[in-house]
């Protein structure tokens, strides 16, 4: 019978994330499955005692184990371990950075939780957060001319969310939100369309969204700011200012963040220079 009670182990030597994020986009496609996954993180792992409970551990569930470490002996161990036990196991680090030495004749440093440094790097990207923060709703239209993306939006179409996901990406980031009624600064004028993008949305998911946010007020929900009417007017208005600067323009209609950003990369010609020094 099968089991459909599945364990992952994520072991590493740092935070785990690159393993996480693996485990969790494996587990994304079987959301709704009747599949239960269970995700342990076993991290910060520098001793062989150590090394060793988390694969006991893992053991015992008979669990799916992905791996970051980046000690040779640990890795060792690590696999050999699972090799025994009919474990099976994801090394996700050591191939890739035993084909990046083969090609080059140049041998890694090994040293745990490089990825998070605090380098020239690092800084770059808390100033580009602190940059999405400064510049968020409008609050100093003169930042728009030093931005490398401005962001354009009626409310609630993930302008800020996404200001900070970009900035994490050491990209820095200003958004302006659209109302009808209000004035449209003079500085939009002044950047380059290129560097511009438009986010709309489907006028009923909007609706939805901004009756929630009604309602996590603890307000009425059937307000001008949720009337269907209202909204397809702010849509319009946005759309009308987009076609007129000749930005991008992006429906995050059904859209994560993640794939929004991603479109954003793309069509602009940039760089994710968030893990690179």
């Amino acid at each position: 019978m099968a089991n459909k009670n599945i364990y992952m182990y994520i072991i590493s030597d740092s935070a785990g994330e690159t393993a996480s994020k693996l485990a969790q986009a494996s587990i994304a496609q079987y959301e709704q499955l009747d599949i239960e996954c269970h995700l342990m993180k076993r991290t910060f792992i520098y001793e062989k005692s150590d090394l060793m409970i988390a694969l006991e551990e893992a053991k015992l569930v008979n669990a799916i184990v992905i791996q970051t470490l980046i000690s040779e002996d640990l890795v060792k161990i690590s696999n050999e371990f699972c090799q025994e036990n009919n474990l099976f196991y994801f090394d996700a680090l050591s191939p890739v950075v035993d084909e990046i030495s083969q090609r080059t004749g140049v041998e890694p440093t090994r040293v745990p939780g490089a990825l998070h440094f605090l380098n020239e790097n690092y800084f770059e990207r808390i100033n580009a957060m602190e940059f999405a923060v400064k510049y968020d709703d409008g609050k100093d239209p003169r930042g728009f001319l030093e931005a490398d993306i401005l962001l354009l939006g009626v409310s609630r179409t993930s302008k800020t969310p996404l200001s900070l996901f970009l900035a994490n990406k050491n990209l820095k980031v200003a958004n302006l939100p659209l109302i009808p009624e209000a004035h449209i600064p003079s500085q939009i004028w002044d950047v380059d369309p290129k560097k511009i993008v438009g986010l709309t949305n489907d006028p009923k998911i909007l609706n939805a969204i901004r009756e929630e946010r009604m309602r996590s007020y603890g307000l009425s929900p059937n307000t001008a700011y949720s009337d269907i009417s209202k909204i397809k007017e702010e849509l319009k208005f946005a759309d009308d200012l987009y076609k007129k600067i000749g930005c991008l323009i992006i429906n995050v209609a059904q859209r994560s963040i993640e794939e929004t950003a991603s479109i954003i990369l793309s069509e602009l010609g940039l760089e994710d220079h968030s893990y690179f020094s």
